[in-house]
């Protein structure tokens, strides 16, 4: 049996501000492994972004940047991985794209709103062809974000020396 706890939440969603009462799970399937790509500066801000958020400790973060294709599972090989985001459920349920960002979504309170958004007809879809124009546009924004001084995860634990702990 799940054990749940009672937390309050504030929270902004563009200029509105709520406070709601919600049920966070401890159930150990709950969790969630992320498969993302270290080396790219726009991937390092959306991620570093949901490590920050109530529930993140439920998600398992993995960068397939510095990993081998023996360690990311069933079914998901590094180049794959490299090529397009990927989340498993805790089952070994394995989704990509829009389906894997509204997977976190549903997972961290603050975001539960997009993913009811998602919920609605047509509204994943949608996010699937906006993924999948994203794809190609993905190594020109990654360059122009480093040339703005944006370093990857992968450079900032190279000069300071250290290996992800996710992998």
């Amino acid at each position: 049996m799940p054990r749940v706890q009672k937390v309050e939440l504030r929270y902004l969603i563009g200029m509105a501000t709520s406070t709601e009462k919600l049920e966070k799970t401890t159930d150990p399937a709950q969790d969630l492994t992320i498969y993302y790509d270290g080396s790219c500066p726009v991937c390092t801000i959306e991620i570093s972004h949901y490590r920050r958020q109530i529930g993140a400790d439920r998600l398992n973060f993995v960068d397939v940047s510095r990993a081998d294709d023996g360690s990311l599972g069933d079914g998901l090989d590094r180049r794959t991985a490299m090529a397009r985001f990927h989340v498993r459920r805790a089952d070994g349920t394995l989704l990509s794209g829009a389906q894997g960002f509204a997977e976190i979504w549903d997972r961290l309170p603050s975001w539960r709103w997009a993913a009811r958004l998602g919920r609605l007809p047509g509204v994943l879809a949608l996010g699937e062809l906006l993924y999948r124009a994203f794809l190609p546009i993905r190594p020109t924004l990654s360059r122009l974000a480093a040339r703005a001084g944006l370093q990857p995860e992968t450079a900032r634990q190279d000069s300071a020396g250290t290996r992800p702990s996710d992998a």
